[in-house]
C-alpha cells in the first residue's frame, strides 16, 4: 500500500539526530525521498544509512551560499521539492550556558540563536519556494517551541527567535497560500530526545511531567507523527497554524500542577 507521501521529496534541516532524524525516518516510512541536511555532515550520514532511500548533504544555515546550494543540489539530484521541514536550531551546551536573562546574555548567542533559528529558516525557505511555486504546490513545516510563546528565566535568545520563527510562519502562509505552498509552524513542549533522556536529572522529568495533561512525556515520534501529517495532502486545508505539540503544558493555568498535588494530599484523588 502507498503511503501518504508516495513520489514526494522532503528536506528536513538539523536532521543528524532527535527529532530531525526521528521526522525524516517518518516521512520516509510514508513514501517520501528524504534529504537529511546538516552542519555534523558525518553524523547525517549515518543518520542516513538507517533510513531508505535517504541521502544527506552538508548545510550550514548560517552561510547563505551553503543554503542556496543545498537546495540547487536537491533539484539537481531529485527533480523537485515538495516538502521542508525546518528543524535545526543550535541549542548545544555552549550556547545554553551563554543564553541567560537579559542583563547577562551573551550577545554573540543572541546572534548565533538569530542567525540559526530564524536567518536560516528563512533562507532555507527562500531558496525551496520557487521550486514549490513552480510545481504549484510545496508544505514548509518550521519547528518552533514553547519558549517562544511564554516567558521564561533563561535562554532570551533562543525564546526570542521561536517566537520570530512562528510570525515568519504566518508571512510565509500569507504570502504564498495563493500560490500553493502551505506553512505551519510546530509548538514543540519538551521532549524526551536521546539528549534530553540522558542530560535531564530524573526530579526535573518529573516537575515537567506534573506540568503535563498527558501521563507520560513528549516522544520524538510524537512531533515526527505530524510533521508527516501536515507534509501530506491530508491537511491541505490548514495553514498560517502555529500547533501545540507539548503534552498540553501550554493548554492550562500555571497553578494546574500545585492543585493537582494538593487534591492528592488531601485524598481526593488527582485533577
Amino acid at each position: 500500500m502507498a503511503g501518504r507521501l508516495e513520489n514526494r521529496i522532503a528536506i528536513v534541516t538539523g536532521a543528524a539526530g532527535g527529532i530531525g532524524a526521528a521526522s525524516a525516518r517518518r516521512l520516509a516510512q510514508e513514501g517520501a525521498k528524504v534529504v537529511l541536511g546538516d552542519i555534523d555532515v558525518e553524523a547525517a550520514a549515518v543518520a542516513a544509512q538507517d533510513i531508505p532511500g535517504a541521502t544527506s548533504l552538508p548545510l550550514d544555515l548560517t552561510g547563505e551560499n551553503s543554503i542556496r546550494e543545498f537546495a540547487e543540489q536537491v533539484t539537481a539530484d531529485l527533480g523537485r521539492i515538495d516538502i521542508l521541514h525546518n528543524n535545526a536550531a543550535i541549542q548545544n551546551d555552549a550556547q545554553r550556558q551563554a543564553d541567560l536573562d537579559v542583563l547577562n546574555l551573551d550577545v554573540a548567542a543572541w546572534d548565533r540563536a538569530m542567525a540559526v533559528n530564524v536567518r536560516g529558516a528563512m533562507l532555507m525557505s527562500k531558496y525551496v519556494l520557487p521550486h514549490m511555486i513552480e510545481q504549484g504546490h510545496g508544505s514548509i513545516i518550521h519547528s518552533a517551541s514553547g519558549f517562544g510563546v511564554q516567558g521564561e528565566a533563561t535562554l532570551t535568545a533562543y525564546g526570542s527567535s521561536k517566537a520570530a520563527l512562528i510570525q515568519l510562519n504566518r508571512m510565509i502562509a500569507t504570502q504564498y497560500g495563493k500560490l500553493g505552498v502551505r506553512s505551519n509552524c510546530m509548538v514543540i513542549g519538551f521532549v524526551l530526545t536521546p539528549l534530553a533522556q540522558e542530560s535531564t536529572p530524573p526530579m526535573v522529568k518529573d516537575i515537567l511531567l506534573s506540568h503535563h495533561l498527558t501521563p507520560r512525556l513528549g516522544q520524538p515520534d510524537d512531533v515526527a507523527n505530524l510533521v508527516a501529517f501536515l507534509a501530506s495532502d491530508e491537511s491541505e486545508f490548514i495553514t498560517g497554524a502555529a500547533i501545540p505539540v507539548d503534552g498540553g503544558v501550554t493548554a492550562h493555568q500555571p497553578s494546574y500542577a500545585d492543585f493537582q498535588k494538593m487534591f492528592a494530599e488531601m485524598g481526593g484523588g488527582k485533577l
